[in-house]
């Protein structure tokens, strides 16, 4: 479904991203795990064409490369960004409203969907996001994401600040999306949650892969524990 070749980012002088190649199946999770600054987030911008780049990327056999970001996520792209950034003065269905922008036919049908996926939502669905938890912001900036009817999801450290027993719901989410056929890249810092469900995955280290290869054969390598997982 998508393809990316020999990606550069660059931020000025700085060469963020070097070179890097990644492909995601149609109907996979895929992870990209690696520590602070290796490049992760630079590379989903990249594929939203939202910083400065080189190189090729595909998305369903098209080359979009040089595509404005509006028609990317037109295309059937949708970005979680890291940090949430859910509109704090809208209410949790305004908030979801303007995930609909371009969908707007169908938005009853896919507000009862959202709610179906993130029952946390319904009781505070007049409520402004602002004064939400973090956990439920994060439930609410994907359901904003997935108003758009994405084929593919892009999420960026969604379980950032958020304690361990939502970090586990948030992640069943991530599972019954696939299930539901939804293709998602996932950048996450916490990789064992990541290497869990992940088809496949590839490791950045100082903007390049150093590694990649299934989840469930990362997970239990020595150098992979070794230097993500604590072990």
């Amino acid at each position: 479904m998508l393809n990316v070749k020999d990606l550069n980012v660059y931020y000025g002088l700085i060469n963020a991203v070097r070179g890097v190649n990644f492909e995601v199946g149609e109907g996979q999770i895929v992870s990209l795990i690696g520590s602070n600054g290796a490049g992760k987030t630079s590379t989903l911008q990249s594929i939203v064409n939202d910083v400065k780049k080189t190189g090729e990327i595909s998305f369903k056999g098209n080359n979009i490369s040089n595509l404005k970001t509006h028609k990317i996520i037109q295309s059937d792209i949708a970005l979680v960004p890291e940090g949430r950034r859910c509109f704090q003065n809208l209410t949790i269905e305004e908030n979801l409203r303007m995930g609909a922008f371009n969908n707007d036919e169908k938005y009853e049908e896919l507000q009862e969907e959202m709610f179906r996926l993130f029952p946390r939502l319904v009781a505070k669905k007049g409520q402004l996001a602002g004064t939400m938890s973090g956990g439920e912001q994060q439930m609410l900036a994907i359901a904003r994401a997935l108003m758009s009817s994405p084929k593919l999801l892009m999420l960026d450290e969604p379980s950032l600040g958020l304690a361990p027993k939502i970090i586990g719901e948030l992640f069943e989410t991530i599972v019954r999306l696939k299930e539901e056929g939804i293709t998602i890249l996932l950048v996450e810092q916490n990789a064992f949650a990541a290497l869990e469900v992940s088809d496949y995955a590839y490791v950045l280290e100082n903007g390049q892969v150093a590694l990649e290869g299934k989840g469930s054969d990362l997970i239990s390598s020595d150098e992979i524990r070794a230097k993500y997982l604590g072990a």
